[in-house]
């Protein structure tokens, strides 16, 4: 059998052609419409065509429409395998040609049942070479570990491999048994706590994903926004106060969609080790002349506290503007995150609140719950808090403060859009460009997800990509550069 993978993204082509060759395709790739147009009219017709959504030159929606327009790939099996989650965006997709469509993060297990499903292949065949996501949970509540086992292992995508009752037994686990997939680990504990057994873990198992799962209490909060910065993948509240059918709903909502997630994230980093440490190719705006920055904007999420403790030290220092923050984040975290990130960066780094002066030295960071946005004027501006429905399912929302301070500092803002889930920012990139501002953008490579960055890279608004480790430096470099200096479009 023979496939044909549609993704602009290496490691996304990387990972679909592994699991399709896992269910004996034999496989060819294209980075966009047009070059699968062209390999179709080459090669002939696959069995099979897996399409991404979003591609530069032609997306994955022209291409199927234009798939199915011609009586020659009218009946050709397509499936699209893309990051939206909207049901109305997968509605769409179906409504245009699509025989089916897989969200990313996907398992192997999963577009094997698809494609089971469509006849494409056997099932003895679809279950060749895949085994179910490895999950070790470490959790010193006897109920929890029982729930989550019970939740967690009724996926047939999921296998629980071990339940730890504290970090040194997750430790020993780990040491004596197969490496998990990912940890699913506490962050209160006796004996030995969460933040301490994901340090050892680092130290052991660098690229291992975690994620926490805690209580939203204080000081669960404070321990949680610590393992984030510590290198911990991603959180998830712990549902607390509700009967264990509540907490199970809560499991398969919520937990099961970020372990896989990281999960996916941690299989493209071994798909791309070889490309370490280089930028992500980019589709960069022509250089323009830009005004000297008046203020920085930052849009962060999933993997966001460690990617700010890394950025922000590098930057803030190179000139007296503020930088305002928008981290996806509850509003029990927020507080804390401040905290921790002042104690990492050597400048004040405050949680905002309504009507706050924005001073040139200003650090803020959004409170959770709460749209943050930059009002007054350019002289003296302001902050300003709202309850406002959520943008893009989050409030605080970049897209909101991103208009906001392009509305106020137009061609002088600086964007930056670093690692997250979906496609916050996007629109507020799209006004920064359109007042004449720069946006910079994190690549796929050093990203914990490259969702929101990745979205602002398709849309060719980015004016540079860039690993994490030299977004801080190059934020310094403009705000250094002198009013009307041609800005960088290259790494």
């Amino acid at each position: 059998m023979r496939a044909l993978v549609v993704d602009d993204s290496k490691p996304s082509r990387s990972i679909v052609s592994r699991a399709l060759r896992d269910l004996a395709f034999e496989c060819a790739e294209a980075t966009n419409g047009a070059e699968a147009l062209a390999a179709l009219a080459a090669g002939g017709t696959p069995d099979l065509v897996t399409v991404n959504w979003h591609m530069p030159v032609m997306d994955g929606l022209e291409l199927i429409r234009r798939l199915r327009g011609d009586p020659a790939t009218r009946k050709l099996p397509l499936v699209m395998i893309s990051t939206e989650h909207d049901r109305a965006r997968i509605a769409e997709a179906l409504a245009a040609g699509a025989d089916d469509y897989l969200s990313k993060p996907f398992t192997p297990e999963a577009l094997a049942r698809k494609l089971v499903a469509l006849g494409v292949c056997r099932e003895r065949a679809a279950g060749a070479g895949t085994r179910p996501l490895r999950v070790l949970i470490c959790d010193d509540s006897a109920t929890i570990r029982g729930i989550l086992s019970t939740t967690l292992a009724s996926d047939p995508g999921v296998r629980v491999t071990g339940a730890a009752v504290n970090g040194q037994v997750c430790l020993d686990m780990l040491a004596t048994g197969e490496l998990p997939d990912v940890v699913l680990l506490d962050v209160e504990m006796p004996v030995m706590d969460g933040l301490t057994a994901l340090r050892e873990i680092r130290r052991r198992h660098p690229r291992l994903p975690v994620v926490m799962f805690s209580s939203l209490t204080e000081r669960g909060a404070r321990a949680t926004v610590d393992a984030l910065v510590a290198g911990a993948n991603d959180y998830v509240a712990k549902p607390v106060g509700l009967d264990p059918g509540e907490v199970a709903a809560r499991i398969r909502g919520e937990v099961l969609g970020r372990i896989k997630q990281v999960v996916s994230r941690g299989q493209l980093t071994q798909a791309t080790t070889a490309t370490a440490g280089s930028a992500a190719p980019a589709m960069p705006r022509p250089a323009v002349r830009q005004p000297a920055v008046a203020g920085v904007v930052i849009a962060v999420s999933t993997g966001g506290p460690a990617a700010l403790a890394e950025v922000l030290p590098a930057c803030v220092l190179a000139a007296r503007v503020p930088i305002l923050i928008v981290q996806h984040m509850p509003a029990t975290f927020t507080g804390r995150l401040a905290e921790r990130l002042t104690a990492v960066c050597g400048r004040p780094v405050r949680e905002a609140s309504d009507g706050l002066p924005v001073t040139s030295d200003a650090v803020l960071l959004a409170p959770g719950g709460r749209h943050m946005e930059l009002a007054g004027t350019a002289v003296t501006p302001r902050i300003r808090l709202t309850d406002a429905p959520p943008e893009n399912s989050c409030r605080p929302a970049a897209d909101v403060l991103f208009r906001s301070a392009a509305r106020i500092w137009g061609g002088a803002t600086l964007g930056v859009v670093l690692t997250g889930m979906g496609r916050d920012g996007l629109a507020g990139s799209r006004v920064v460009v359109e007042a004449g501002g720069g946006v910079i953008a994190q690549d796929e490579f050093s990203s914990v997800v490259w969702g929101m960055p990745g979205e602002v890279v398709r849309a060719g608004l980015a004016d540079v990509v860039l690993p994490l480790g030299q977004i801080g430096p190059e934020i310094a470099l403009r705000l250094e550069r002198r009013p009307g200096e041609r800005r960088a479009t290259t790494p």
